[in-house]
């Protein structure tokens, strides 16, 4: 299938769970994560969950990384140029949704992308190779590809990969990791 065909099967997939279901996986997804040979590193990205479009809830992520005492660091996107701003998450920030319901830090101590250990990538699915559908802006493409080489790109995913992506462009970065409620991807 193609990305287009992706993004709808799973946009619809996602509306079927229930709150309660999406809760129980999302739990269940930040608790596989400590499985993952991640957790020597100090700059974590998280993505903040936008609940209108049901995605995995990073909240239980959020807490475990604080109670680590990692660096997490959340951005802002800014739709005219696709670009992202990284921000540390303190005690201090305030977080607003944009007009897309984006969860966003309002400012902060801003943080440059080649900081950054790991990234919590968000997607709608992903396939056997570690290629990941999106919602098509490339603003993780885009930041992906501004980070160190050695960067670890863990996708989250309530679902198991599909066998192949059809349209999978040069500059789509794949991910390191993919964890869902029951397993660890590992590409």
């Amino acid at each position: 299938m193609n990305k287009r065909e992706l993004r709808e099967k799973y946009k619809a997939k996602r509306q079927e769970l229930s709150s309660d279901e999406r809760e129980e996986l999302s739990l269940n997804i930040a608790n596989m994560t400590l499985k993952l040979p991640i957790w020597d590193k100090t700059y974590f990205h998280l993505f903040l969950s936008i609940e209108e479009q049901k995605e995995v809830n990073t909240e239980c992520l959020l807490h475990l990384l604080s109670g680590k005492d990692k660096e997490i660091v959340i951005s802002s996107s800014d739709f005219q140029t696709l670009k992202m701003t990284h921000f540390l998450l303190t005690d201090n920030t305030k977080i607003k949704k944009n007009k897309y319901n984006i969860p966003e830090p309002i400012d902060g101590l801003e943080v440059p992308s080649h900081k950054i250990d790991v990234v919590f990538v968000p997607l709608l699915t992903f396939d056997k190779k570690g290629n990941r559908v999106g919602y098509g802006k490339g603003f993780y493409d885009q930041f992906l590809s501004e980070c160190k080489k050695e960067v670890v790109k863990v996708g989250l995913s309530f679902f198991d990969p599909e066998e192949q992506i059809d349209d999978v462009f040069e500059s789509d970065v794949s991910l390191d990791f993919c964890v869902t409620p029951m397993a660890i991807f590992k590409f």
